[in-house]
């Protein structure tokens, strides 16, 4: 089964949400040939966003722009990372790694349905619930290509983490437990986010060992948690 860490303490939530150490103190090095794509949500990832707080950081890396950021269409969001992906592809031999958010995560598992090629992994954060768009029959129902690390957080007001990890040990991810971290947006203030960024560097360990990232099996189990939790807030 799936390999994650379980939910924390309530009084261990800095460590958890990504408090517990320094952006400075992750050694990330991007091999050769590949190269980083972040996918942010509906209305973008503004500029408090860790998404965009890692693209300051490091500037060789491209974002996946959609045309129209407040319309949540996924067959055009993924035609969008269809084509940053060939982008990507022109310079990165080994492809790109997809650094995903809410419903970016989306659009990245779709174009995956569609068409994997180029796509060398993905890092799936708080992936907005398919079934609030009616977009979950266009999603993979199988363990992905390609090795994925997913992170929830125990109060995500947008997708309850045992669905979010079911989905997750659907493809084969790796499943990350966030602690209580809200939606693992602005709102969370996780800064430059040292927690993310260590699992990013862990997907490319795992893509440089041959993409063994999840389980040896395929069976898809039910994961357990009791935390429910709604909220009118919107995707940031």
């Amino acid at each position: 089964m799936t390999q994650t860490k379980r939910p924390a303490a309530p009084h261990q939530r800095g460590r958890q949400a990504g408090a517990g150490g320094r952006a400075a103190d992750v050694r990330l090095k991007v091999p050769k040939g590949l190269q980083i794509l972040t996918v942010p949500g509906l209305h973008g990832s503004g500029p408090g966003h860790w998404q965009s707080r890692w693209e300051q950081r490091f500037p060789d890396w491209q974002r996946v722009e959609q045309h129209d950021w407040s319309r949540p269409s996924l067959p055009l969001w993924a035609e969008r990372v269809s084509e940053s992906v060939m982008r990507a592809q022109r310079v990165a031999s080994r492809g790109a790694i997809l650094v995903a958010h809410s419903f970016g995560c989306l659009a990245t598992l779709r174009q995956a349905a569609l068409d994997a090629e180029g796509i060398a992994g993905a890092l799936l954060v708080a992936p907005a619930d398919p079934d609030k768009f009616g977009v979950a029959a266009l999603l993979p129902a199988h363990r992905l290509p390609f090795p994925t690390i997913l992170v929830a957080s125990r109060n995500d007001p947008w997708m309850l983490q045992r669905t979010a990890f079911s989905w997750g040990t659907l493809w084969g991810s790796e499943l990350h437990d966030a602690g209580l971290a809200g939606h693992i947006n602005a709102d969370s203030g996780l800064d430059q986010w040292p927690e993310g960024l260590g699992l990013l560097a862990t997907l490319i360990q795992r893509i440089e060992a041959d993409g063994s990232a999840g389980p040896s099996d395929d069976r898809t189990e039910p994961w357990e948690t009791g935390v429910e939790v709604s909220s009118t807030f919107p995707y940031i």
